[in-house]
């Protein structure tokens, strides 16, 4: 699925601020990123907003995407608050 290859930093964010732990689901939350990825050019349209993150000091691309999926799934913060969170 991955190519063996992932950011740790992803791998992080999901098991600890998401499922607290879960592996299992931390599993299927990677699973449903991978494929959010690729649907609707998302991959595509964070690229038309990384500079906030950027002036956000939020580097990590790979987790800036992820906070852009956990944002439409948890609506309650935007993308660039959850990355925040994560990289701090």
């Amino acid at each position: 699925m991955w190519n063996h290859s992932i950011d740790f930093n992803l791998i992080y964010v999901a098991l600890n601020y998401v499922y607290n732990g879960d592996i299992n689901k931390t599993f299927e939350l990677l699973f449903e990123f991978e494929q959010w990825k690729f649907r609707d050019n998302n991959e595509q349209n964070y690229k038309k907003r990384m500079n906030e993150f950027l002036e956000g000091r939020c580097c990590n691309h790979n987790v800036n995407l992820f906070c852009v999926f956990l944002s439409e799934v948890y609506k309650y913060q935007t993308a660039i608050r959850h990355a925040k969170i994560n990289t701090t």
